[in-house]
């Protein structure tokens, strides 16, 4: 027999052989992706936007082995119930902020909403990431029992002051004026003389219209946009230290976390880091052309917010801080720890940071 008789032969034999494994070997499924559930403090607007974009990075990364499926505002339980839900497996997670859910401790606003010491979001979240404040947190979480996993993200600009009926120029006009924040800033703005109402995002600007409240502030110039606040105000104040460094916290249950496959928790923890820069670079760009929106078709007064009004949020800040230092040696400890990294920190970037206004104003006036 030739040689090339062999070969065909050899072909067709490894040929049957071939389809009769294939046809033999049973048929293995695609296992379906884990699915979590995840409630969002936001009902739309931008924060919903920016929730979304972290759901639709872990998706992408997870390869179809995970898939976060994320619920509007309300669709399973109250924003205020959302830490307990994921805590019992009510929901697997959630996304919101850490001061709105302080009434447990009242530590937790000083991962995200606490006191400016001369730091901006981006450095509190090198705190959580490098200076020992995701420990921090991790035993906060353990200390009251809480079965869950957080992560935090978007580095938010401070926040507005906010809106107002006549513009404010000197801290004495803020005193007894109804005025809605949350967190600790509540608490800054109580030992400012000012009477506190703590309402969720979609029920400020209906209260400003009825007179329940006569001044508010939300976060930035979209959302509050959103919110239809020109239409109850004309006074908008801007800088302050009441929220000056936020971001976002992503929670999730911790035995279905621990449950995930370490490359999957990677994902859920990595996708948030992610997040950072896109949130940031995505939103500052929105906030300002909203905020020209708001000026050149709404009629609106854009203010900056008097230095000496600041240096007063700075003295209740102080009194704030000292007193709940006092009561709770865990927040003091808090405290004392993003004290030691804003001052090194800071010192750094003040010392090295040019004066960008004096940039600024040399090309734009």
């Amino acid at each position: 027999m030739s040689d090339t008789m062999n070969r065909r032969k050899f072909l067709r034999s490894g040929a049957m052989m071939t389809g009769a494994a294939a046809l033999a070997a049973p048929a293995i499924a695609r296992a379906e992706p884990k699915t979590i559930k995840m409630q969002a403090a936001w009902g739309g607007g931008i924060f919903l936007e920016n929730a979304q974009s972290y759901v639709n990075r872990v998706n992408e990364m997870a390869g179809g082995a995970l898939k976060i499926d994320l619920l509007a505002v309300d669709s399973v339980v109250k924003t205020s119930q959302m830490q307990d839900a994921v805590h019992r497996g009510v929901l697997d997670a959630a996304h919101y902020v850490p001061a709105y859910w302080y009434s447990k401790s009242k530590a937790a606003s000083l991962f995200g909403t606490g006191p400016c010491f001369g730091w901006s979001s981006q450095e509190v979240l090198g705190w959580v990431y490098y200076g020992g404040g995701q420990e921090l947190f991790d035993e906060l979480m353990a200390s009251l029992g809480l079965n869950v996993v957080s992560f935090f993200n978007s580095p938010m600009p401070a926040q507005p002051l906010g809106w107002f009926k006549k513009e404010i120029t000197d801290a004495a006009q803020m005193k007894g004026l109804k005025y809605r924040t949350v967190g600790l800033a509540a608490d800054v703005m109580l030992e400012m003389g000012m009477s506190v109402v703590q309402l969720p995002g979609g029920e400020i600007q209906p209260a400003m219209k009825s007179g329940l409240i006569d001044a508010a502030e939300f976060n930035n110039p979209t959302s509050d946009r959103d919110f239809g606040m020109q239409d109850v105000a004309k006074e908008y104040m801007l800088a302050s230290f009441h929220q000056s460094q936020e971001f976002f916290e992503v929670t999730f249950n911790k035995k279905l976390y621990e449950g995930l496959p370490t490359e999957l928790q990677s994902i859920l923890r990595y996708a948030s880091e992610a997040e950072n820069s896109n949130f940031y670079w995505n939103n500052t760009k929105r906030y300002a052309e909203d905020l020209d929106r708001l000026q050149s078709e709404s009629g609106v007064n854009v203010h900056r917010t008097p230095d000496a009004v600041m240096a007063d949020q700075l003295v209740a800040w102080d009194k704030v801080v000292d007193r709940i230092s006092a009561e709770d040696p865990f927040f003091a400890k808090v405290v004392e720890s993003q004290k030691a990294y804003a001052k090194q920190v800071m010192n750094y970037l003040n010392l090295n940071q040019p004066d960008y206004k004096l940039a600024y104003n040399h090309y734009f006036g």
